[in-house]
């Protein structure tokens, strides 16, 4: 990235990663061809296959991709981009839920959309939350019983019927066993973007950024 963002100021442009614009027409135009290789974390043809089909036209997909792009998550990837292009409604599993999955259509895929059911349905803390996610990675029998106790009790004091909630608890562990940390997906999803942004605006110096760098790692 700063090999060809310094070859661009060889032209008298100055680009500013930091400051691109996250909605740039060009580049989202250039992911949803799947013109992809040379791009971080989407070049692989898994990748570009999982973009013509999700088409991203917003920094939010990006992030999700990059989430869902592993063993057990991808599963999801076909039911993201279906309801993302209207083919498939969005289940938002509870009401109460839907302003922390509507981001992604109804798909938990974050680590954090986990903790934050734990927080609106059941009342958790934030600590107590971290530690219902911790127990949902880890399988541990004794742990997720003492937490589904906690969770169904908690929902069901928040007026959620006791066999929703219990529906509720046995969705969540499912995905939270191989959610991810947002957080961690937009860093990489950021490199991501910067990268298809300076390939779909500045071709040349990409094109002559890559080919530098590939021939120093030969």
């Amino acid at each position: 990235l700063q090999t060809a963002v310094a070859l661009v100021k060889r032209r008298g442009i100055d680009i500013d990663l930091a400051a691109i614009p996250l909605d740039d027409k060009n580049t989202y135009d250039l992911l949803a061809r799947a013109e992809a290789v040379g791009i971080f974390q989407l070049e692989s043809a898994g990748m570009r296959r999982a973009l013509l089909d999700m088409r991203p036209d917003r920094f939010e997909d990006i992030i999700a991709l990059v989430a869902l792009y592993r063993p057990g998550p991808m599963a999801n990837i076909p039911t993201y981009c279906a309801r993302k292009h209207g083919m498939e409604k969005p289940d938002y599993i509870h009401p109460k839920l839907e302003p922390i999955l509507r981001e992604t259509f109804g798909v938990i895929i974050y680590q954090e959309q986990v903790m934050q059911a734990a927080q609106i349905l059941a009342g958790f803390t934030l600590g107590q939350a971290d530690l219902l996610r911790r127990a949902m990675g880890k399988k541990i029998k004794r742990e997720m019983d003492q937490q589904r106790a906690r969770f169904v009790e908690g929902a069901v004091a928040n007026n959620v019927d006791r066999g929703r909630a219990e529906y509720i608890f046995e969705l969540v562990a499912k995905f939270a066993g191989y959610g991810f940390n947002k957080s961690h997906a937009a860093a990489y999803a950021l490199i991501a973007y910067q990268t298809a942004y300076l390939k779909a605006n500045d071709p040349v110096e990409f094109m002559a950024a890559s080919m530098t760098l590939d021939l120093g790692n030969t």
